[in-house]
């Protein structure tokens, strides 16, 4: 019989006001996002554009509805489509889970684009202060999973195993903590450091490249540890939907990269008129 660690007994639910219940998932959500506005804030200091800290209040809104559509919406798309096909009301009840980041990154990068556009900012430079501030929410989020036990990994005898409540009887990797670190932390530490290079942030896309890239190196790699989603299994190959999701973040992100080393730009020091 394999050795497992316990799985810790943590209730999902942190509070429950009536019929309302608080869960430990949303606060991940609001947190990230709240640690995130305060983190560009402070990144917007030695922005070499012209990025007002009022700007990144005002959207902190854009990115709220960016998440929550394009991850809801991803995740239906992606995942469980014939499910929503069949009971296109269950797409409302964002309360019994169903986020996709893929999704939630497209819903993004639309608000982005949306944003900037309506306030005149560059596009690369307030994207590459976003890429240093999601890797917060990434890590916290796979915080979350961890405690509501789901997204665990495959079954293993490595002496870290876990039985998760909703796993089965045999030890598995927790897969959710390998991605709060690799996705969250590791990730946020390589683009707090590249951020204080001034090479680096004068050539705008250089982070937002890392950022997808690396989240993409990170996720296709734990996806080897991860159990697949049951609705649709491993791919071809040995494959899983999240690598394949992942694959096109790598490609974009290398190009990214390799368009701002070969192409440096001064960004402009005044904001265009609205």
């Amino acid at each position: 019989m394999s050795f497992a660690i316990a799985f810790p007994s943590i209730d999902p639910v942190l509070i429950d006001i009536g019929p309302f219940a608080i869960r430990w998932y949303a606060l991940a959500y609001i947190a990230g996002l709240l640690l995130g506005w305060w983190y560009m804030r402070v990144l917007a200091r030695r922005s070499p554009a012209a990025i007002h800290r009022d700007d990144i209040g005002d959207f902190f809104v854009w990115a709220t509805l960016g998440v929550l559509l394009g991850g809801r919406l991803g995740y239906v798309l992606f995942y469980d489509l014939d499910k929503y096909i069949q009971d296109p009301l269950a797409v409302l009840e964002i309360w019994r889970g169903g986020m996709s980041f893929h999704g939630g990154l497209l819903g993004v990068v639309v608000a982005t684009l949306l944003f900037v556009h309506r306030r005149g900012i560059q596009f690369l430079p307030f994207a590459d202060m976003i890429a240093c501030a999601a890797p917060i929410g990434l890590f916290l989020g796979r915080i979350a999973n961890f405690i509501n036990g789901e997204l665990y990994g495959r079954v293993t005898d490595l002496p870290w195993a876990m039985v998760f409540p909703h796993g089965g009887p045999e030890p598995r990797h927790p897969s959710q903590l390998y991605e709060a670190t690799l996705e969250g932390l590791v990730l946020f530490v390589v683009l707090h450091l590249l951020w204080r290079v001034d090479y680096v942030r004068r050539r705008s896309g250089m982070v937002t490249g890392v950022f997808l890239a690396g989240y993409g190196v990170a996720r296709i790699t734990v996806e080897f540890f991860r159990q697949p989603d049951s609705q649709i299994g491993f791919l071809l190959g040995g494959t899983t939907s999240g690598q394949w999701l992942s694959a096109p973040m790598v490609v974009f992100g290398v190009l990214f990269i390799a368009w701002a080393m070969s192409h440096p730009q001064e960004v402009a020091a005044t904001r265009r008129t609205q």
